[in-house]
């Protein structure tokens, strides 16, 4: 699994106009790529480190400040356009194997109590959000 953290001022997530996602203030906007070979334990994997992850204003986590975490599906992060013009999508997980792990990271970084907000799997959405800093990473588990 892959993720791109980026600490934010506020984030929301449209879908068709209406809004389905949106964090206030200080938190995380977090876009998630799943390939073939994930599992939920990786998903699990992933949502301890989000939660943990000391990026936030003080080097603090989520965990330490209750900071929320805007969540969305990104299969292009397994984008690979090292060759021609047009990039292939192959190493990203089908559907009926990603959106299951995807929901699996919600859901743990739920258990963990952590509050979070989602995207719509596989839905045009529109991601606005102010980068604080900026800071943005690469997590991988």
């Amino acid at each position: 699994m892959r993720a791109v953290v980026q600490r934010v001022d506020g984030a929301r997530v449209e879908v068709a106009g209406e809004t389905v996602g949106e964090i206030v203030g200080e938190g995380l906007c977090v876009l998630v790529g799943v390939t073939h070979e994930d599992t939920k334990e990786k998903a699990a994997q992933l949502a301890r480190k989000l939660w943990s992850v000391r990026i936030l204003q003080g080097e603090k986590s989520c965990s330490d400040t209750a900071a929320p975490l805007l969540v969305i599906s990104q299969f292009t992060l397994y984008g690979d356009a090292r060759k021609g013009r047009r990039p292939t999508w192959n190493a990203a997980a089908p559907g009926p194997v990603a959106e299951p792990l995807v929901d699996e990271v919600v859901a743990q970084l739920r258990a963990l109590g952590a509050h979070v907000e989602t995207g719509r799997f596989g839905a045009s959405m529109k991601v606005s959000l102010t980068n604080d800093g900026p800071f943005t990473v690469m997590v991988e588990v």
